[in-house]
């Protein structure tokens, strides 16, 4: 209960100013309110414009040629190429722009065959683990033209997961390919990258270095085939040392 409350009979007979006077603001809108309060407190008064409204400024001369070519329709007699997938008319158009699909006379005409198919790129195969790298170069059917690997060119044991050994295999590719005269069969190459042995980062510094300029600008594609296992069988066990 609201603590002016108890005070209304002894203020029932004071004249409206003294009430003013009197009594706190909340306890006068509260009592002498018939209507919530916030509709007794008195509205803001919104000030009039003093200053007459200022004319639409004027546009440039390219903007209006732009709204004037708009008003002629202009944009009426739009007609894509007969061959477009997407139809003959600005709906059509718009109907693929905004819910991806196409109208029934353009289906009729186009159809996915006629899209530009790729040709399968060559295939540099990397797969680099922490005791040896392996490098592959495949021909666009998958079959291999050259296979090599670290004790390829003559480490031995430990020595082949190292990063030097992989960075001299990768400049040993770079010769091969050079020497038997790939370069003019290699239009468009796919890296593959294995694993992330110590190879894996020098056979990526020798396609950015010297040795790779003369391939490094037919690479079409970079993926990673590393093998990732869902559950799969029991690792093997922990080596302790």
């Amino acid at each position: 209960m609201d603590k002016f409350a108890r005070h209304a009979p002894t203020y029932s007979s004071i004249c409206q100013q003294c009430r003013t006077r009197l009594l706190p603001t909340r306890a006068f809108l509260r009592l002498f309110s018939t209507s919530p309060r916030n509709a007794a407190e008195p509205p803001i008064p919104i000030p009039e414009p003093s200053t007459p409204s200022q004319p639409e400024p004027k546009l440039p001369s390219f903007l209006s040629s732009i709204r004037s070519s708009q008003t002629n329709n202009a944009f009426t007699n739009f007609d894509p190429k007969p061959e477009s997938p997407f139809g003959s008319s600005v709906e059509s158009i718009y109907e693929h722009a905004r819910y991806g699909r196409t109208s029934t006379v353009a289906a009729s005409t186009w159809s996915i065959s006629d899209a530009p198919v790729l040709p399968e790129p060559h295939h540099l195969h990397v797969y680099s683990t922490k005791h040896n790298t392996h490098i592959t170069l495949t021909k666009p059917d998958r079959n291999p033209i050259i296979s090599v690997s670290s004790g390829t060119i003559g480490f031995r044991k430990a020595a082949r997961g190292t990063y030097d050994a992989g960075y001299q295999l990768g400049a040993y590719v770079m010769g091969r390919i050079q020497q038997q005269g790939l370069l003019t069969q290699i239009q468009a190459l796919e890296v593959v990258l294995r694993d992330f042995g110590p190879g894996r980062e020098a056979i990526t510094k020798i396609l950015l270095g010297s040795e790779g300029k003369n391939l490094r600008g037919r690479v079409v594609r970079v993926c990673d085939a590393t093998r990732l296992k869902f559950g799969g069988t029991r690792s093997k066990k922990a080596r302790r040392l």
